[in-house]
């Protein structure tokens, strides 16, 4: 495992917690491959019946750690644990609930579509900025956020990057419920052991039917990640890339 993910199973549930705060939990690849596993290890677990992702202190995630994402992210299509996590979340047959515990940047925000469940603290925003950075919607965010949201919703997250405070994201219908902070984990901890405590094989049973059109899913993470590594080797990603390094404005004037 990775030391900035942790894992703790209680009472069917298993708790992947992102714990980087020094760093506004930004995932890296190493990261995401901790999760990964900590995913498939659970799926194959009897004792496993639910799983909570969260983040650890006033963050959820900022996203991809931007220097260990250029640094090990390849321009040819390569697969990495980035680029494998949708395909995790998808193909997990037991329940993800998301405690979104703060600021969800980027994958912390598309990952949401692809739980089962997603409840948000009240001091919660969410933004998908990556159009802003040069790239396209990762995953398989630009099929689920349409259907989910609507497409006008879809597009003011995904072209604008607007930023959405937890009662705009709840009206959306991105989130089950919004929580005040200081309860959040508590709040959903109760609903993670109510749903362990059901009958597992109509859980996953259930949950297969809602989840019928993962194989749209799949068929579309593939489009996107090919789409995405062709962003990522553009000069206008290279461009973004380093001004978000030395801190100063992005400038896409040259390009057509």
């Amino acid at each position: 495992m990775n030391e900035h993910i942790l894992t703790t199973d209680e009472a069917g549930v298993r708790v992947i917690e992102i714990a980087r705060p020094q760093k506004k939990n930004a995932l890296t690849q190493a990261m995401y491959a901790a999760i990964i596993a900590a995913l498939e290890a659970g799926d194959a677990d009897p004792q496993v019946r639910v799983f909570v992702l969260t983040g650890q202190g006033g963050m959820f995630t900022s996203g991809n750690d931007l220097a260990d994402f250029t640094a090990n992210t390849r321009a040819d299509g390569a697969s990495s644990p980035a680029e494998r996590f949708p395909y995790a979340l998808t193909q997990t047959r037991k329940p993800v609930i998301a405690a979104v515990n703060g600021p969800a940047i980027g994958v912390g925000v598309t990952m949401l579509l692809q739980c089962d469940l997603v409840y948000a603290a009240d001091s919660a925003t969410f933004r998908t900025p990556f159009v802003d950075l040069a790239l396209s919607p990762e995953g398989a965010s630009s099929l689920l956020m349409p259907a989910a949201l609507g497409r006008a919703r879809a597009n003011a997250l995904l072209l604008l990057g607007d930023t959405w405070t937890a009662e705009e994201a709840l009206a959306a219908g991105l989130l089950s419920g919004v929580v005040p902070a200081k309860d959040l984990l508590t709040s959903v901890m109760a609903r993670a052991r109510a749903l362990a405590a059901k009958a597992p094989g109509a859980v996953r049973a259930s949950k297969a039917l809602i989840d019928a059109d993962a194989p749209a899913v799949l068929d579309h993470i593939r489009l996107a990640s090919k789409v995405f590594a062709e962003r990522v080797g553009s000069l206008e990603f290279a461009e973004a890339a380093s001004a978000f390094m030395t801190r100063r404005p992005a400038d896409f004037s040259k390009f057509s």
